[in-house]
């Protein structure tokens, strides 16, 4: 049965809403040797709740980055969060015949969130009818970005060089990418071993999404610098923005949780701005007639003390 509600009411000039998160919601998933947790965050009150399902990063589960669940949901947002198979909460040995194909199972679990949809506003009390299956988006941290990144229209590169299978997503309107990987061609030599699935191609990438980056992101799978994660806003075409975040590392302020041990960067400010900004993208991508993201970007351009530079194309 999934845990009580639990309520949380948020304080910003923007009149957040009261957010009721349950978890864990069950979805079958035969063939998986586990079912699918998720977690389900909406705002108490309102209808016509566009979607947003959200890709963990490694190890972490649906119980992790509520700096952007509660802050999304509070503003208007239903997020919903799987658990996937490399979730530490499910402890899966690394010799587990699964996992040279968790990469799948991640990107499968979120078209699954999606096929779900009315199990899971049925599940929250009060939810029922309230979501808008036509404005979805995915968003995701790190491998999750990955994982996010597929049903946007990035592709893996099979070891002949050739992209594998188109596994787009067309109920997905729009992305924010949180950390997301470059090219595989920059891979160490252990990385380009360990994990040939982080061989991406963006060439057909083409929703509209918002990349983010951290300039201190040195990630110990690259042989360049931070500006590999630069890489899916330079190499995708169509409608995409890139914001870096000073001084971000890979947690790029806290985004997973404030007291999380991979929390290297803490930084409240950098994470509002994430918050504040992603949200304006998102609405605006699932709502051309929204101005915010146009508002929020000239108002980063003229803050003398930006934490974060954005650029479009």
């Amino acid at each position: 049965m999934p845990d009580s509600p639990t309520a949380h009411t948020h304080q910003n000039t923007d009149t957040p809403a009261t957010v009721t998160t349950v978890h864990p919601i069950v979805l079958p998933a035969p063939g998986r040797g586990e079912d699918l947790q998720v977690a389900v965050s909406a705002p108490a009150t309102g209808d016509g709740l566009p979607v947003i399902a959200f890709s963990h990063g490694f190890g972490a589960s649906m119980r992790d980055y509520a700096p952007l669940a509660d802050f999304w949901a509070a503003h208007g947002f239903a997020v919903v969060r799987p658990t996937h198979l490399d979730s530490r909460t499910l402890g899966i040995p690394a010799d587990d015949p699964r996992t040279p194909r968790i990469w799948r199972y991640r990107v499968e679990d979120l078209k699954r969130v999606l096929d779900g949809l009315d199990t899971l506003e049925a599940s929250v009390p009060g939810l029922a009818g309230r979501l808008d299956h036509d404005r979805v988006a995915v968003a995701g941290h790190s491998w999750g970005a990955q994982s996010a990144s597929t049903l946007l229209g990035a592709r893996v590169l099979g070891p002949d060089g050739v992209p594998g299978e188109d596994m787009t997503d067309p109920r997905v309107k729009a992305g924010v990418l949180l950390a997301l990987t470059g090219l595989g061609d920059d891979l160490t030599p252990f990385a380009a071993e360990h994990f040939p699935f982080m061989r991406p191609s963006f060439d057909r990438m083409t929703a509209p999404a918002l990349v983010v980056a951290g300039d201190h992101d040195q990630s110990a799978l690259s042989t360049r610098g931070p500006d590999w994660f630069t890489d899916p806003y330079v190499h995708s075409p169509g409608d995409k923005s890139l914001l870096t975040l000073f001084g971000a590392e890979h947690s790029l302020g806290g985004i997973k949780g404030y007291e999380a041990a991979e929390t290297t960067d803490e930084h409240p400010g950098r994470v509002a701005l994430l918050q504040r900004l992603t949200t304006a993208f998102l609405r605006s991508a699932l709502d051309p007639g929204d101005t915010g993201w146009k508002d929020a970007a000239a108002a980063l351009a003229e803050d003398p003390g930006a934490l974060g530079r954005l650029e479009s194309k």
